[in-house]
């Protein structure tokens, strides 16, 4: 019996380019929606109803979060400013505990390079659990680390690169690409750039490893 799918929407407070967003979520429906402190901005800008809302709120004005505090399909989360976690990773808390099985990230990136480094560093929360991707105009990012399908008619851009994420990544192969790879070894010291801005070469082509997690980023532009 297939799991159904529970996929869960989160609005993180970094760069959205609302008009490609709002014509990227047109057709998709979600088991929950979560704005994510300064994201509920985003979120109102762009008539997008949250089931849920997280985060100390120190980046979203008063009159936009009172707006939706009234709601009582709305279910607010308060977090202590002085917190261990970012607001961001206590949403991906909140849809794990829910059973989600994807999760769309928005405004998971942004002018801000520490949270969007720790943004990409906590997808692996998601690693065997459920599947996890940040999207934005430009690229799709997801981590990997086991054997994963690429379809050209599926893919997000041109380019697919590989980074490591964990100091190695070993046995890793990749077939149906420009630039293949056999039982390879990445490590951060000396081989991490090798693999940048690859590209599909067959309709279907895949990465596999045997340790080790990669940053996988479909880019289109």
């Amino acid at each position: 019996m297939f799991k159904e799918k529970k996929i869960a929407l989160l609005i993180s407070g970094g760069s959205i380019n609302k008009e490609y967003i709002t014509d990227y979520l047109k057709d998709k429906t979600f088991f929950m929606t979560v704005a994510i402190d300064g994201g509920l901005e985003a979120a109102d800008e762009m008539g997008i109803m949250p089931t849920h809302i997280v985060g100390d709120y120190d980046t979203v004005s008063d009159t936009v979060l009172a707006k939706y505090a009234s709601n009582p399909g709305v279910q607010i989360v308060k977090l202590n400013p002085e917190k261990d976690f970012t607001d961001t990773q206590s949403a991906f808390n909140l849809v794990m505990d829910n059973g989600c099985t994807d999760v769309i990230i928005i405004g998971g990136t942004g002018t801000r390079l520490d949270h969007t480094i720790a943004n990409i560093q906590t997808l692996q929360m998601f690693l065997g659990r459920c599947n996890a991707v940040i999207i934005n105009e430009n690229n799709r990012i997801r981590l990997i680390d086991k054997k994963t399908v690429i379809k050209r008619d599926e893919a997000f851009g041109k380019y697919v690169s590989f980074l490591p994420l964990t100091e190695k990544v070993t046995g890793l192969t990749l077939k149906g690409f420009k630039y293949e790879l056999n039982d390879y070894e990445f490590n951060l010291r000396e081989t991490f750039s090798l693999g940048v801005s690859n590209e599909l070469a067959d309709d279907v082509a895949y990465a596999d490893m045997k340790d080790g997690i990669l940053i996988m980023i479909e880019s289109c532009d």
